[in-house]
């Protein structure tokens, strides 16, 4: 009875530090390095849309063109567009994992030249934008942004 009860607790100690040491497991292998050019052009009168495409690449020598837009809802008016714009994205496993919606909150005022910087998450992969472009733009917004495999 007393190596039963050993027995027990043991493999349940086991199995606890295996769903502890699983998720740090899964984590450490998420260190695929990837990057995104894209450009975009985004209007908004209250409800904000954007559309664009870009290129992404990882450094195992994998890419994939990919299609772009962002749908949101807010205090917003304008129109901006953004060439050669650059994301970089973090805790990837393997290139499909940066495919879907990221959640996206934005503050923009800007008229002429304009500049973005975001961070989006999805999960647990996020994806840091930067990119200049032109275009008037003033408000707060919410929504989503989709990246997804382009034809």
């Amino acid at each position: 009875m007393t190596v039963i009860k050993s027995s027990f607790a043991a493999t349940s100690l086991a199995l606890a530090l295996a769903a502890v040491a699983a998720p740090s497991a899964k984590a450490a292998d998420a260190d695929l390095d990837c990057t995104m050019r894209f450009s975009l052009t985004a209007w908004s009168a209250i409800f904000k849309h954007a559309e664009g495409t870009g290129v992404v690449t990882c450094e195992n020598g994998q890419s994939m063109r990919v299609n772009i837009s962002a749908k949101g809802a807010g205090l917003t008016v304008g129109k901006v567009h953004i060439d050669d714009g650059k994301g970089e994205f973090s805790d990837v496993h393997k290139m499909s994992d940066i495919l879907g919606t990221y959640a996206q909150g934005e503050a923009t005022a800007a008229a002429g030249k304009s500049a973005t910087a975001q961070v989006l998450t999805k999960g647990t992969v996020s994806l840091a934008l930067a990119g200049t472009g032109e275009g008037v733009n003033l408000g707060v917004s919410v929504g989503g942004f989709t990246i997804s495999e382009a034809d």
